[in-house]
């Protein structure tokens, strides 16, 4: 993780930023998925850790070679208007590192209970017994807004930045560019 690419978004008076971090994020998943690429990461370098955004920056962290395929698979047609890309720059010396992670919860007691009457064919007595509405805990992160290319259903993806650390930890990514281990530069 020696090289990073910014991408900003531009102001929109039609889309507010969420929404176009979304649509970005929705496509990058699409080309790493593509790409099959375990080597990308990806940060929020304007996140905010206490729910209230992740900012009009979403900064792409890998190596040069890799990183300029990506940009070379045309993912971003149709953001163009909306997404000022930079160059392929390396990382500044010195940086820190962190891990940028996906964190899930049990948020809806209503919706284990129902997976649950399906999974185990328990009645709907069964599970309210079972499954009490204290299962249900909230977070207080970022997220995106995305749709499941399974199910079609939309989902919010929550976003931690974990601390910051001095030593890098090798690993791999995932199809939205986030790891519970490995970490990306912080500058």
């Amino acid at each position: 993780m020696d090289h990073y690419i910014d991408l900003r978004l531009r102001p929109d008076p039609e889309f507010p930023v969420p929404q176009l971090l979304n649509a970005l994020a929705a496509k990058l998943h699409r080309a790493l998925v593509a790409l099959k690429a375990e080597d990308i990461g990806v940060s929020f370098p304007q996140h905010n850790a206490k729910g209230a955004g992740l900012g009009n920056t979403l900064r792409l962290h890998g190596s040069r070679p890799r990183l300029q395929q990506l940009m070379q698979a045309n993912w971003l047609s149709g953001m163009a208007d909306h997404v000022q890309p930079a160059d392929v720059l390396p990382v500044p010396a010195g940086a820190k590192h962190r891990v940028v992670r996906r964190v899930q919860v049990h948020s809806n007691a209503e919706r284990i209970r129902r997976r649950q009457i399906k999974r185990h064919g328990w009645t709907e007595q069964e599970a309210r017994e079972r499954v009490p509405d204290r299962v249900e805990q909230r977070l207080d992160l970022p997220w995106l807004t995305l749709r499941s290319q399974s199910s079609g259903q939309n989902f919010r993806l929550f976003i931690e930045h974990l601390p910051s650390q001095a030593d890098p930890v090798p690993g791999s990514f995932n199809a939205y560019g986030l790891s519970n281990t490995a970490t990306i530069p912080w500058f």
